[in-house]
């Protein structure tokens, strides 16, 4: 059977035959092993001079507790402001992640010092999202 496959924007034709199911660990262990790669040498890069100065993270920018991101994904919205008093539970962000929706809590009482992540900022695991101070 053919099948068409998209994988990261582009479209590939694959051929599938019958024969018998075989897990993933089974078939590296029957796979033939890549052929090495001869690799040359690049060039050295042109030195460049240090910067002066660092930028500053944003978690460094504004004193608290840094509410970072859970997963991968892209805000949607942002539902407080620097200076809003928040309890625990309460929802600051909405995070798209896989076609879901999902609501960042915070995760103690205090106050929004800074919010890092606006609208529309796509963000990793990890990223800060705002300083809860």
């Amino acid at each position: 059977m053919k099948y068409k496959v998209t994988l990261n924007g582009r479209t590939y034709e694959v051929e599938v035959e019958a024969g018998t199911a075989m897990l993933a660990d089974e078939y590296e262990a029957y796979a033939p092993a890549p052929a090495p790669v001869a690799v040359s040498a690049p060039a050295p890069a042109p030195v460049a001079a240090a910067p002066a100065a660092v930028p500053a993270s944003p978690a460094a920018t504004a004193s608290g507790e840094a509410v970072t991101a859970p997963m991968p994904g892209t805000i949607l919205r942002v539902e407080v402001n620097p200076g809003d008093a928040v309890k625990a539970g309460d929802v600051l962000m909405i995070l798209e992640a896989m076609k879901m929706e999902n609501e960042i809590p915070a995760p103690r009482d205090g106050t929004v010092a800074q919010v890092i992540a606006q609208k529309g900022t796509s963000v990793d695991t990890g990223a800060p999202l705002l300083i809860l101070a």
